[in-house]
């Protein structure tokens, strides 16, 4: 029997699985894959044991698992990719994304190897409100991690949005998720994922997430399924998220199918190690870690300055009868939310180096860890841009679990006849 050549090999497997998804396997970057399917090099001789491996575990895969077929998606205010990552470890295949922040959008395309510049293969814009939404490309799940802006439910109505005399538009004027909604009706995907901050529930007494509510379900006609879900089940972070599942039709979906670990991991998991076994990265080397001294690079550590400001604070309002202050945090610690403020004292998060030493930030490194990025994902940005960055991302294990138990239902709507939904599947009001 003669052997599948390797470039052969490499095409059956992305048949199956993304380009990250085999560059993770094989121990390559993202960008080299994508080099061999090109064509641009050849795809060597050596992987071919590796290549044969992953099919076999995909072949095992669709053996014990409905759902085996690929889905198209789309990643709004996209940030740095958590939910996008999260959803192609399930087999999905990003077509669009939109990021307006250039740093965000430079940390995106390092990690996920497009230079999309309106490609044929994938285009990444900017500002999505003045994008058209017939412009998206067709696909089956939109995925968006939109901002929490205050909502102006009484707001100016227009009424010919959406060719409707009272649409959604009209409640939600000027807020980010209008422009979900608007692609939403459009193009009628066959599932949606929303993620925001616990807060979405209860802002303006809870007439903000009613307005949602509505247009996700009377207006759009989506069946749709929402929980608050806390990140330390994946990651030693205490971090609760609301999220937000729709479907283009009846589901048996249910939150109780998430498996949500009982007891997860501590901070000291995702520590850089000085017992000589941190791992030496190329695209670190040692910016965050002095691994010849089995250190943390001596910057993270807070200035005597900043230190005896932070210790007087928490002293102050301690006084004041007030709980605020700065959170010290252990090996053995959970830690409080990360925030997208961290670059500015690092209080909320401080690591704890013995009495003889002043307390530390987590690095850059640390810091994606502790959202569940992989060591792979590179960090091209300045650490005060990092630190914005991850305080504003997601808990990407989250977003893998959630995107497995969402996986089925979007299978069984997309074998229906139509993969895609039209207009005229909206539910019409008088």
């Amino acid at each position: 029997m003669t052997l599948a050549a390797p470039l052969d090999l490499l095409r059956q497997a992305r048949a199956r699985f993304t380009q990250r998804e085999i560059a993770a396997h094989v121990g390559k970057d993202i960008k080299t894959v994508r080099r061999w399917e090109k064509g641009e090099t050849p795809c060597p001789a050596m992987l071919e044991p590796a290549l044969r491996d992953l099919l076999q575990q995909g072949a095992r895969t669709a053996n014990h698992t409905s759902g085996a077929a690929r889905f198209r998606f789309i990643d709004l205010f996209a940030g740095i990719g958590g939910i996008r990552m999260g959803f192609e470890a399930h087999g999905g295949e990003c077509v669009f994304t939109s990021e307006w922040n250039e740093f965000s959008t430079r940390t995106y395309c390092e990690n996920y190897g497009e230079h999309y510049s309106g490609s044929a293969e994938h285009e990444l814009i900017g500002d999505i409100v003045a994008f058209p939404a017939e412009d998206v490309p067709n696909h089956d799940v939109l995925l968006g991690g939109f901002p929490c802006q205050p909502f102006s439910i009484a707001g100016v109505s227009k009424k010919n949005a959406l060719g409707r005399p009272h649409g959604f538009e009209c409640t939600t004027q000027g807020t980010l998720f209008f422009d979900v909604a608007r692609i939403i009706a459009a193009k009628r995907p066959a599932a949606f994922l929303l993620e925001n901050v616990k807060n979405l529930l209860s802002h303006d007494k809870g007439r903000t997430f009613d307005v949602i509510l509505q247009t996700l379900r009377d207006e759009l006609g989506y069946e749709v399924h929402y929980r608050v879900i806390d990140g330390q089940h994946f990651t030693p972070q205490h971090r609760e998220r609301i999220i937000i599942v729709g479907f283009r039709g009846k589901t048996g979906f249910s939150w109780d199918d998430l498996r949500l670990p009982e007891h997860g991991p501590r901070l000291g998991s995702i520590l850089h190690r000085t017992d000589g076994s941190e791992p030496v990265l190329p695209w670190d080397h040692d910016r965050f870690f002095d691994h010849a001294a089995r250190r943390v690079q001596p910057k993270y550590t807070l200035t005597p300055k900043l230190w005896a400001y932070l210790q007087n604070y928490a002293a102050k309002h301690r006084a004041a009868g007030n709980g605020f202050g700065f959170g010290m945090a252990y090996p053995d610690s959970v830690t409080r939310t990360l925030s997208a403020r961290y670059h500015k004292d690092g209080s909320e998060i401080l690591v704890y180096q013995g009495e003889a030493l002043r307390p530390r930030r987590l690095t850059p490194r640390e810091c994606a860890r502790l959202m569940g990025f992989p060591d792979t994902f590179r960090i091209p940005v300045s650490d005060t841009q990092a630190y914005r960055q991850f305080g504003n991302s997601v808990v990407m294990p989250v977003m893998r679990e959630v995107a497995r138990i969402m996986q089925p239902h979007l299978q069984t709507l997309l074998a229906s006849p139509t993969r895609h939904g039209s207009k005229q599947s909206w539910p019409l009001h008088a």
